[in-house]
């Protein structure tokens, strides 16, 4: 009957029943009064972190000696188009695209010999008027073995420091060529900088090697071009140069007292180090770990990139067997060039979760714990391309780029043993929990190490510590409010006790175009008060229904991969997990951290995609199922807080 009432009865109805309610609302005033420094929306006066921005940071281009070497041609503006989401050319000639843009990324050539390639490739009058020069340029130009030996032999000199001088001295810090090459990189990042759009971060990667030993760390500025061309990268190459981490840490304190700016270095790949990316007692050239080096790294290395293309570093198997996700993507036939094997007494100095452990000896010995970092995950692809989806996996070097032959191929292969095409992984990137997409804010976010890395899925994930948090903190669907005003986010510390036992509050939301939740864990480490380091990972929320067994162990989630399709269905698992957990094994005298592990259903590898899509072979030991994941920055516990 009311459709036929006219617009005036209408009207005349809804001023009545205005009327007569209007007694019954409160007044703005009795809204203050009701609830006081309140609003009623939710979001007015937030003063946190709401939004995850996604990025990499760590990327080269062809400017990169060893990614020219492979084959690689495109260049720094072909890398910045593509993270923002634009369609490009690969050097093989392939079209690519990200199925969702990136939010950040940061530019990490290497800084030595920085735009040699480029000109080996030209033949430059001063690559020509050097004997190593010329033979080198010569035998790319020829191309087929004459290039694959030169690239090896140019890769050898210059490991071994054998490089002619007046050669390296023209592409070092210092030189006019060097310098050019520096101020057109800035010049286009800076160009593609877009605050509160797209954020391109100046950086690079200095390089250290000790005999084949991978010291690798990546410098990362908050600033803008005018500090940062100020100066040139640090390299390791002498007589200007330096393979030891404390001379990169005086490099940075002189960069932040010179140009008044502000970076932090960030380390990867300690699985291939060899035992040397995490000491604990002695470093690699004989010097003890003592205060001094304990403050320079934490003070200089707010994060450690966790995952990556050449593979994971959360954990091993020999150090943790209670782990049943520890052996996941795992890289240990030998150090980066495979130049010496792999003994297990070098394990425990490359695993994150290891040294996070072993920062609190250290803590013990010398008053400050030198591994309190964040957990980062970046590519380190050498093509330009940051390709971290199973689905569209371009390689870690032009040569491994999507063929018929690349999961057959060896990555590297020596006496001493093999890293197989097949195990380069499809990881990785960094999710910072920041207020805006700029430079300051990101940067600080990292610094701060609110930030988690993944395999390449892109799941939110919260992960919060306190000593009050209870089951109705989750009764809501923004739970970063309690969060925050309970506790401390991922990398923080526990504030001074005020209950018997630490409470943690973790959620994750599936990636939206990704695969379903298997389960959160926390991984716990701690020192006891005689010294000894343990852990333990606990299941504290999971799909499915199902229950822990007698031995505190959660069945498997089961698996819906089809290998025939490249495919799997998001039929078990869930789309969201999260809980409160208490830590049942608390001691309030002994340190500790915790940090989140979120894992997915098992999806298909990326050379499942190869088979169908190309009609690749693939090796029959070849891994074809994994579960991707993601890894917070560990929230920690000190007796002293």
């Amino acid at each position: 009957m009311l459709r036929y009432l006219n617009s005036a009865l209408f009207s005349s109805i809804f001023v009545v029943s205005s009327a007569a309610n209007a007694q019954f609302l409160p007044s703005e005033q009795s809204l203050q009064d009701l609830y006081p420094g309140k609003a009623y929306s939710p979001n007015a006066q937030r003063s946190f972190p709401s939004r995850v921005f996604w990025g990499d940071t760590h990327i080269h281009t062809g400017l990169s000696m060893d990614a020219g070497l492979f084959g690689n041609t495109t260049d720094l503006d072909t890398m910045l188009r593509f993270a923002r989401g634009e369609e490009v050319v690969s050097a093989t000639g392939q079209r690519v695209k990200l199925a969702r843009s990136l939010d950040w990324i940061v530019t990490t050539e290497h800084s030595d010999g920085m735009g040699m390639i480029t000109d080996l490739a030209k033949g430059s009058p001063n690559i020509m008027e050097s004997e190593q020069g010329s033979r080198w340029a010569k035998g790319l130009q020829e191309g087929g073995e004459a290039s694959a030996a030169a690239a090896l032999d140019l890769i050898t000199t210059f490991s071994q420091g054998n490089m002619d001088p007046d050669l390296i001295a023209d592409y070092s810090p210092g030189s006019p060529i060097y310098a050019s090459v520096w101020e057109d990189m800035i010049a286009t990042v800076e160009s593609f900088n877009d605050p509160g759009d797209f954020t391109a971060f100046h950086g690079f990667e200095w390089t250290s090697l000790i005999r084949g030993n991978n010291m690798h760390r990546n410098i990362i500025f908050r600033d803008n071009a005018d500090r940062v061309k100020q100066v040139q990268p640090m390299t390791t190459q002498a007589p200007i140069g330096s393979t030891d981490p404390m001379d990169l840490y005086k490099w940075l304190e002189a960069y932040e007292a010179d140009t008044g700016g502000q970076a932090f270095a960030l380390a990867h790949n300690g699985n291939l180090s060899n035992g040397i990316m995490f000491p604990s007692e002695t470093r690699y050239n004989g010097e003890p770990v003592d205060e001094a080096y304990a403050m320079a790294r934490m003070r200089w290395e707010p994060l450690y990139e966790i995952t990556q293309i050449k593979g994971d570093g959360e954990a091993h198997p020999a150090l943790s067997p209670d782990d049943e996700f520890a052996n996941y993507e795992t890289w240990d036939a030998g150090n980066l060039d495979l130049t010496e094997a792999k003994t297990p007494d070098m394990l425990a100095g490359e695993y994150a979760r290891e040294a996070l452990k072993q920062g609190f000896a250290i803590e013990a010995r010398t008053g400050v714990n030198p591994y309190k970092f964040g957990l980062s995950g970046a590519t380190d692809s050498h093509t330009s391309l940051a390709t971290a989806d199973s689905d569209n996996y371009f390689g870690k070097a032009t040569n491994a780029e999507p063929s018929l032959t690349r999961a057959s191929h060896p990555f590297t292969e020596t006496e001493n043993g093999v890293f197989p095409g097949w195990s380069l992984v499809a990881s990785g990137y960094t999710g910072v929990w920041a207020e805006e997409n700029t430079r300051a804010s990101l940067w600080d976010a990292m610094v701060r190490r609110e930030v988690y890395a993944t395999t390449g899925p892109r799941m939110a994930v919260r992960f919060f510590g306190g000593w009050k948090f209870d089951e109705d903190d989750m009764r809501s669907r923004a739970p970063a409010f309690v969060g925050y005003e309970k506790g401390v986010p991922m990398g923080g510390d526990l504030r001074p006790a005020t209950s018997d036992a630490p409470t943690f509050m973790v959620y994750a939301l599936r990636d939206p175009i990704g695969a379903n939740l298997d389960r959160i864990q926390i991984v716990k480490g701690w020192m006891d008060s005689d010294g000894n380091l343990s852990e333990k990972v606990y299941d504290v929320a999971w799909s499915d229904e199902r229950e822990l067994d007698a031995n505190g162990k959660l069945p498997a989630v089961g698996n819906t991969v089809d290998l025939e399709a490249a495919n799997y269905i998001n039929t078990i698992g869930a789309s969201e997990l999260g809980t409160v957990w208490t830590d049942p094994d608390f001691d309030s005298s002994e340190h500790a951290f915790y940090y989140a592990r979120v894992i997915e259903i098992p999806t298909p590898r990326w050379v499942v995609y190869d088979k169908v899509r190309l009609g690749a072979d693939i090796p029959e030991e070849a891994t074809l199922i994994g579960q991707e994941r993601a890894y917070t920055s560990p929230i920690w516990y000190s007796p002293n807080n």
